[in-house]
């Protein structure tokens, strides 16, 4: 997960490689995202053999929107209902005493337990692989489900970890100089994906 960027100007971006202020450059918009998101849920689909036992838990906060959106897209590919929760890894980072005290999000399981399912983790960045490792931690705590899969709408690389996704919206391939914020309707009132100088790196 990447920390939001102050909200670009409404109607500033036209397309995938326009570019926005402070150098700020929208690689996916409102319609790249949701193919992205559709794309997504067939392949659970297709790989799960229906979604039967799928467990979609989405890490706060983008992630749980997205895990929202893909459990809409399966239930309209497969006519039944498929539900999304949330799992809160605040407690699991493994930078808590390296930053300022956060407020503990949200975890919420459909069905109420995790044992034997297929859990699929959804996240909006992948980077480090470092947040996943602290969501695979908290999972533990709930149970012990079948299998564990990630999805991620972006995969910006520089794995610190041997952590790969199962599912990816795009591959960005970036330099450590720079940020990739992903932004939703539900949170941030538009759908994008912004790439950006990092705070402090030369432009």
């Amino acid at each position: 997960m990447n920390a939001a960027l102050p909200s670009p100007q409404p109607g500033a971006a036209t397309g995938g490689s326009a570019n926005l202020s402070s150098g700020v450059r929208a690689v996916l918009e409102a319609a790249d995202l949701s193919r992205a998101v559709t794309r997504i849920a067939h392949e659970i689909l297709e790989r799960t053999k229906g979604g039967s036992d799928v467990v979609l838990l989405g890490i706060p906060t983008r992630g749980v929107g997205l895990a929202r959106r893909l459990a809409e897209r399966m239930s309209e590919v497969e006519g039944r209902s498929f539900a999304a929760g949330s799992l809160d890894i605040t407690m699991y980072r493994d930078d808590l005493r390296l930053r300022p005290a956060r407020a503990l999000a949200h975890t919420d399981v459909p069905g109420g337990d995790v044992d034997g399912k297929l859990v699929v983790l959804v996240d909006d960045v992948l980077f480090s692989g470092r947040t996943i490792r602290a969501a695979l931690d908290a999972l533990g705590e709930l149970g012990r489900p079948r299998a564990v899969q990630l999805a991620v709408l972006v995969d910006r690389g520089h794995r610190e970890l041997p952590i790969k996704a199962d599912y990816v919206g795009k591959n960005l391939p970036t330099s450590r100089h720079e940020q990739v914020t992903v932004l939703i309707e539900e949170v941030d009132g538009r759908d994008a994906v912004l790439l950006s100088p990092a705070e402090g790196a030369a432009q």
